[in-house]
């Protein structure tokens, strides 16, 4: 079960490197407005706000890459990340779309199960 665990960490990890990629350097181009469903016109007038989210989704996926690199010792850091995720997936599908609780909530939901029967 712990290896499985850390497989959906890294993946919810890598998840959230590509969140920050969209959100920080896509928001306002053709892959950015495609992931979001944005015009232009909302892309450039959100962009700097969009950044700064960005920025959050990477110190979510650090946290997450710091955990796997502490072995056993990391489970209380995997699980407090995770959860932060879960709570941001869950707000995020309540607020701004339902697919949030598919990309983010789900897979951090699934972590953490992993997590407590490992």
């Amino acid at each position: 079960m712990s290896t499985a665990a850390n497989i959906v960490v890294a993946l919810v990890a890598l998840i959230h490197i590509y969140i920050l990629v969209l959100e920080m350097f896509l928001w306002d181009k053709p892959a950015g407005l495609r992931a979001f469903g944005q015009s232009l016109q909302a892309a450039t007038a959100s962009k700097v706000l969009a950044a700064n989210q960005g920025l959050y989704n990477g110190f979510l996926a650090a946290g997450l890459v710091w955990g796997l690199t502490l072995g056993a010792a990391g489970t209380g850091v995997k699980v407090f990340f995770l959860a932060c995720v879960l709570v941001a997936g869950l707000y995020g599908a309540a607020t701004a779309s339902r697919k949030i609780l598919y990309v983010q909530a789900l897979p951090a939901a699934i972590g953490l199960g992993l997590l407590l029967l490992a």
